[in-house]
């Protein structure tokens, strides 16, 4: 096969069928909104809202099937928190705990379950929130904030002694460690979720639909895995701020 021959042939290998980087842009006066990604979160949220709704509206004393697993829910959520942030301050903080867990899970089986290629958009396509690195940052940024005010909040300014502890000499190790933070817990959500979207999207392409089931399967799992170590994370990171430094 000569080079004429191999210029001819390569067009006709479907290769860019599996994108990456092709967004839906909305122009609101200065700013760029990530059409997609705003799609499907509120779709997540509105689901979730109507479940709430729906689980709670109508509660027995005897509780049904469905208020059951709402329960059984609560009470998961309440254990992650009471695991990482203690017994006695945890209650205020399960609502936060329960909100990212629910909303990542959500939007991690939104991206696994739901054919959103049948979907055609002007750019791009729908997916999971959580396969763009803009939402995952931003989930780890709000659990940044989140520990720093509930270190400030318990033990006022000695909350910083924690960056001099157990000796000065660790202070830029200790203040790195904040940056460490959000980025490991943001790059691990996105490559976890991104990954599993293009392995199924290859595997669709490549053979019938009933082989890449197994794998859909899995990254279900794998979607609950990371929706419960980013919880699990942001509850422990959160406990650790809250931890009596200033009592030394």
């Amino acid at each position: 096969m000569n080079y004429q021959e191999v210029k001819l042939f390569l067009p006709s290998i479907n290769i860019a069928s599996v994108e990456v980087g092709k967004h839906l842009y909305w122009k609101v006066g200065n700013y760029d909104i990530h059409g997609q990604v705003f799609i499907v979160s509120w779709l997540v949220i509105l689901t979730l809202l109507i479940i709430s709704i729906l689980g709670t509206r109508n509660l027995q004393r005897v509780p049904n099937k469905f208020q059951n697993f709402m329960e059984f829910i609560l009470e998961f959520l309440q254990d992650i928190a009471k695991n990482q942030i203690g017994e006695h301050e945890y209650r205020s903080w399960v609502p936060y705990i329960s909100t990212i867990f629910l909303f990542i899970l959500g939007s991690n089986w939104a991206g696994a379950l739901i054919p959103w290629k049948l979907i055609v958009l002007p750019e791009g396509e729908l997916a999971a929130p959580t396969n763009d690195i803009n939402t995952t940052v931003a989930l780890s940024l709000l659990t940044s904030i989140s520990y720093f005010y509930a270190g400030l909040n318990k033990n006022g300014i000695g909350y910083f002694l924690r960056y001099i502890e157990p000796t000065p000499v660790l202070l830029p190790i200790n203040i790195l460690e904040d940056f460490t933070k959000p980025l490991s817990l943001s790059f691990r959500l996105f490559g976890n979720i991104l990954a599993d979207e293009l392995v199924v999207s290859v595997f669709t392409l490549l053979v019938p639909i009933l082989i890449p089931l197994p794998v859909m399967i899995l990254g279900l799992f794998a979607s609950s895995i990371q929706a419960l170590i980013f919880s699990t994370l942001s509850a422990a990171y959160i406990g650790e701020a809250m931890e009596g430094h200033g009592d030394h």
